[in-house]
């Protein structure tokens, strides 16, 4: 069941043709019987091209699709804490855990549990990554990880004959500055940016695609930035977990262009953001909170 709240932002003073504005917000309960905590939280977000919505529970050790109409359509138990979620193929999503990357399948609409993506290097293949893996994004045949502190690129070989595995790891960038300063991240559609959240120190930066540090961003309205997520047309979308709020900065990382949401607007806690191009609306996953919050946009 969904409720409802009229969006405050207007488009009446737009100047820039890449602002989003919201028209409206409503929260759906992603809630269900067997789950064991109290609450959801809503750690990593995607949306299938079907229309589909997977989400990670971490708190219930749960992912779960939703359908077109944010009812739970199917749901997975997972061993472990689901971090975040990205899609791998039309049918098929990875999902981090404390140092592993597990693959889920749709079939038949429903979610179906999948091996371990094992790492393959010369001599030896093991199914645990040498760092701890939170942020993921997939990206034209290759699989980007964070750790926390530092992001890696592999390769994703998805059609060898002996499964899917990950191979030729490779440190892109790193911040060893105290805390986690790199978590979630997000890499624009031509593949130049990558835009990575900083999540102990307040910023967003943006990197080359080769890991070169481009620029940093900061904002009061930006504070403690958990996700970010880049639509089909460049535009980028984070959210502060401690402001409250899901902005708009633009494309070169540098300034802010909207505040979408806040808590103004009945937004508490967000942690994950995704954009469905089916819909044109804005997905967000809450801290502590058995709801996810969905925007229309213009």
């Amino acid at each position: 069941m969904a409720t409802s709240v009229a969006a405050i932002h207007t488009s009446s003073d737009q100047i820039n043709p890449d602002q989003m504005y919201v028209k409206k917000m409503s929260e759906y309960n992603v809630k269900i019987a067997s789950d064991k905590r109290q609450t959801c939280y809503i750690s990593g977000i995607c949306i299938l091209p079907s229309g589909e919505t997977i989400v990670a529970d971490y708190n219930n050790k749960r992912v779960k699709m939703l359908d077109k109409h944010y009812n739970v359509s199917s749901d997975l138990y997972v061993d472990s804490n689901p971090k975040d979620i990205c899609q791998i193929s039309p049918c098929q999503v990875a999902v981090t855990f404390e140092n592993t990357v597990r693959r889920i399948n749709v079939s038949d609409g429903k979610l179906v549990i999948g091996h371990l993506l094992e790492l393959v290097e010369p001599g030896y293949r093991v199914d645990k990554l040498p760092h701890a893996t939170l942020g993921i994004t997939y990206h034209q045949g290759d699989l980007y990880i964070t750790s926390g502190t530092a992001l890696y690129l592999y390769d994703l070989n998805l059609y060898d004959r002996n499964g899917i595995y990950l191979r030729h790891k490779k440190l892109l960038y790193e911040d060893t500055g105290g805390g986690i300063t790199v978590y979630k991240f997000a890499i624009s559609p031509d593949g130049d940016w990558i835009y990575v959240t900083n999540s102990a120190h307040n910023k967003l930066i943006t990197l080359t695609i080769a890991g070169t540090l481009l620029s940093t961003f900061n904002d009061h309205e930006l504070a403690g930035p958990n996700d970010v997520h880049v639509t089909p047309k460049g535009q980028v979308l984070v959210c502060g977990i401690s402001s409250h709020t899901v902005i708009q900065v633009d494309r070169e990382g540098k300034k802010k262009l909207a505040t979408l949401a806040s808590e103004n607007d009945g937004l508490r806690y967000p942690v994950s953001v995704c954009y469905n191009t089916n819909t044109d609306q804005m997905s967000v996953g809450l801290f502590a909170s058995n709801n996810i919050s969905v925007m229309e946009l213009k």
